[in-house]
């Protein structure tokens, strides 16, 4: 038995180290095809990222927002870094069965801790599996968070681990019993039941099973090694060691998500000056290898967990992006075209192969088939992204807010999208029409400057205009970016004036910038045209810079960062101009309108005195939830309004759930599926609500459309009305003139004057 195990153990360690070492290697190789990244933003700060890898291990703080997954998980992961010294242990009995490891090997803590860690591994392991199982049958098809996922990778990961900790607390129980434990003691306070079972067989009989075991351990973990050195795409096996430095490399160095702003568009690691383009720069991603190496160390360390899959609304509206698949997708595509990218094969901007004949000779036919690939078609294309994949996408966030090892979707989508949308001109041709319009008029709408200044004859109040009314933005508080909705689109006017006229009532001083505002340019870079969204956020800025009395060549006169005050109604403006425009040289305090009236509500300028009746459900709009975390201020405002009750629909804040206007798809026809507004008024009628509200004119409009939608089939009651926050502080604030008739009418007649 001795003799067997030690040569089955010996070697498949040889053979798990060689391939390991390979696969380690491969993997490097593989991660630097991509492209390099901008100097310093993957590794600045070295500090904070290091807290920030320690925190999200140590504390599991993505994984823990699942409950009893992610406490079931630290066991698992802490086991599996922490437990390599019983393996170390299980070598040396191979050769004397009663061997210990010096000096930690009888140290109390250690044989603690090991019994611990050994025991909730094994119990952390079959919540996972339990869960995994009950998920697939009860949750069939697209329900299940892993439908799509390699099944059989999964849950050979899972056995692999079960057996190996069954082998632990074995051991564990024949070491006992082989050296004399015949009390209970400390070190065996969770294996001592083993010990019992183990004490009267003979040392011969203990010997042979500690060989038997330690093999067992041993051949398990060996052959777990080389079956993932094989599958180098293997995210399920691999994730545990390239989780360390996709946390690590993230965006944000302070653990932030890689939402909010959108990055620039590179070419070889350096942002494009679209004044003056270089010949060889390259727009977007055309070809796997194109993604920057952070991307393709994402693809790889992808787990195939689904929680994104889970939350995603293109997902859960029968439409055929699923985040995870996308990776999955672009992942194994990667890994087999790597032997002919490693080799120096490669396309240029002509289509022409860079590599020789003689470079390409030993490449596999299997990875020369993948790379003829397109990477953005049609199934008949043979396409690795079909194109109804990459335009389903809203760009909520809900993806990378979730994703356990920070992978960064929504950058990988829109870098696909610049290529589509700069090189090919291929995107659904209603996106067109609003390009042209922005292109033409500087709104979607494309409807003359002069129509963004028509919602101010219909206040009974002045509304300062810069450069008509007063010079430049010094005079005032705050400069309110009304936005094209806001400006131009009749039910986010009713948030626009509403707004305005708390400001009013508060005695904060304002202006707007009226015909001079353009679009911020939020759709056409979500869409895919950063030309476009350069192009006018240039202008924007440069206006912008003006009216707060910027001077270039006068360097006293420009405004500090605090000075420069912007309230914006529409979260794609506020996370525009708040975390895009400093990419432009625009760096602005900007604020969001529902942040703004509860400073107001909250230092008594604004008193919400008049009851508003009913049952409310709040609906967050995502780039002013994920991407921006503002989630109290709203809340907090309606909970200041007399007479509300609100009720949160089961998707709320972190896990909100999309209108679906958002990456551009506001401007686009949704033909896959159920739309996504009404998934999420469904949702909200669930609850019988008096009233939707949200903070948002594009969930504005789309939650009104399916509400309308929803009374025309008889499925939602009429009174149902949908309404922005501000709107609802107004009439709460506003006291009623007939309330003041009535109260008149009632009031005793006054005694005549003698």
């Amino acid at each position: 038995m001795q003799l067997a195990a030690i040569i089955v153990s010996l070697v498949l360690t040889a053979v798990g180290v060689a391939l390991i070492s390979r696969a380690v290697a491969q993997i490097y190789r593989f991660v630097k095809i991509g492209q390099p990244v901008p100097a310093g933003s993957r590794t600045d700060n070295p500090k904070q990222r290091s807290i920030t890898l320690a925190r999200e291990f140590l504390g599991h703080t993505r994984m823990n927002r699942w409950g009893i997954v992610g406490f079931a998980h630290w066991f698992v992961a802490i086991g599996f870094l922490t437990l390599p010294p019983t393996l170390a242990q299980a070598y040396g009995q191979l050769f004397q069965a009663d061997w210990t490891l010096p000096w930690i090997g009888d140290f109390l803590p250690f044989e603690l801790y090991i019994e611990f860690i050994g025991v909730m591994t094994i119990l952390g392991i079959l919540v996972l599996i339990t869960i995994r199982l009950l998920s697939l049958p009860s949750r069939a098809g697209r329900k299940s968070r892993f439908a799509g996922s390699k099944a059989w990778q999964a849950y050979f990961v899972e056995y692999v681990i079960l057996t190996i900790g069954a082998a632990i607390l074995t051991l564990r129980g024949l070491e006992g019993a082989i050296h004399h434990v015949e009390h209970y003691e400390a070190a065996y306070f969770l294996s001592y039941p083993l010990v019992v079972a183990f004490r009267g067989l003979s040392t011969e009989t203990l010997q042979n099973l500690i060989y038997l075991t330690a093999m067992i351990k041993i051949g398990v973990s060996l052959i777990w090694m080389i079956v993932v050195s094989l599958n180098t795409n293997m995210g399920v096996a691999w994730h545990r060691f390239l989780g360390f430095p996709n946390i690590w490399f993230k965006r944000n160095a302070d653990g932030a998500t890689a939402l909010g702003a959108l990055q620039p568009m590179t070419s070889a690691g350096v942002p494009i000056d679209f004044e003056d383009p270089g010949e060889d720069d390259q727009f977007g991603v055309s070809q796997v290898e194109h993604f920057a190496w952070k991307g393709i160390l994402d693809f790889s360390t992808c787990t195939e967990c689904g929680r994104c899959q889970s939350q995603c609304p293109a997902w859960n509206t029968g439409k055929p992006l699923s985040p995870k698949l996308l990776i999955m997708s672009l992942r194994d595509h990667a890994h087999a075209k790597a032997p002919y990218l490693l080799a120096g094969g490669g396309k240029d901007a002509e289509g022409e192969e860079k590599a020789t004949a003689e470079q390409l000779a030993g490449v596999p036919a299997a990875a020369l088939a993948e790379a003829e690939r397109p990477l953005i078609g049609t199934a008949e294309e043979n396409g690795v992204i079909d194109p109804d994949v990459l335009w389903s996408c809203t760009t909520c966030g809900a993806c990378v807010e979730q994703c356990p090892v920070d992978i960064e979707h929504i950058d990988h989508i829109v870098d696909m999208r610049r290529y589509q949308v700069m090189i090919e001109s291929s995107f659904p041709s209603e996106a067109g029409t609003m390009l042209k319009n922005l292109e033409k008029k500087g709104n979607p709408w494309g409807l003359p400057k002069k129509q963004r200044l028509a919602w101010v004859k219909e206040v009974d109040f002045e509304v300062p205009v810069v450069g008509e009314d007063i010079e430049d933005l010094t005079e005032v508080e705050y400069l309110y970016w009304v936005g094209c909705a806001g400006s131009l689109e009749d039910r986010a006017k009713k948030t626009t004036k509403a707004f305005a006229e708390l400001l009013n009532i508060a005695g904060v001083k304002f202006a707007i910038m009226g015909g001079e505002e353009n679009c911020t340019g939020d759709s056409a870079r979500r869409l895919g045209n950063e030309f476009l969204f350069q192009q006018l956020g240039a202008e924007n800025v440069a206006m912008l810079n003006m009216a707060f009395g910027e001077d270039d060549e006068d360097e006293s006169t420009k405004l500090p960062k605090s000075k420069k005050k912007i309230v914006a109604t529409c979260p794609h403006c506020f996370n525009t101009i708040a975390n895009e425009y400093p990419q432009l040289g625009g760096e602005y305090e900007v604020i969001h309108h529902t942040q703004l009236l509860q400073h107001l509500v909250d230092e008594g300028k604004l008193v919400p005195v008049t009851p508003v009746e009913g049952l409310i459900t709040y609906h967050d709009p995502c780039y002013l939830g994920r991407h921006n975390k503002v989630y109290t201020p709203p809340r907090e405002i309606i909970a200041k309004v007399p007479g509300l009750r609100n009720e949160e629909m089961h998707r709320h804040k972190e896990r909100g759930f999309c209108c679906g206007a958002g990456g551009a798809r506001m401007w686009m026809e949704e033909r896959i599926g159920k739309r996504i507004n009404n998934e999420r008024v469904d949702e909200a009628l669930s609850l019988n609500p008096d009233i939707v509200s949200t903070a948002c004119p594009f969930c504005l409009v789309m939650l009104s459309d399916s509400v309308n939608g929803r009374k025309n089939e008889g499925k939602a009651k009429e009174s149902l009305t949908v309404v922005d926050v501000s709107q609802l502080l107004l009439e709460s604030v506003r006291t009623p003139a007939v309330a003041d008739d009535a109260d008149a009418d009632s009031a005793p007649e006054p005694e005549p004057v003698k």
